[in-house]
């Protein structure tokens, strides 16, 4: 899964694009930001995509 398909599932669950820093997308809900790291077509890694859900409180996959 990489960035592209997670900021999608993201915005489905109320997440808004804040802002970009380089390659980060900012997503922000409810006074909270989540850093989500877009590398092309480049697969995030199973840590990253766990600690994305723990923040996020959405499941991704």
């Amino acid at each position: 899964m990489n960035g592209k398909q997670v900021i999608k599932l993201l915005e489905k669950e109320g997440w808004k694009l804040d802002r970009i820093t380089g390659s980060h997308h900012l997503l922000e809900k409810d006074g909270k930001v989540v850093p989500v790291p877009v590398h092309g077509t480049a697969d995030l890694g199973k840590g990253l995509i766990a600690a994305i859900q723990r923040q996020t409180g959405v499941t991704l996959k």
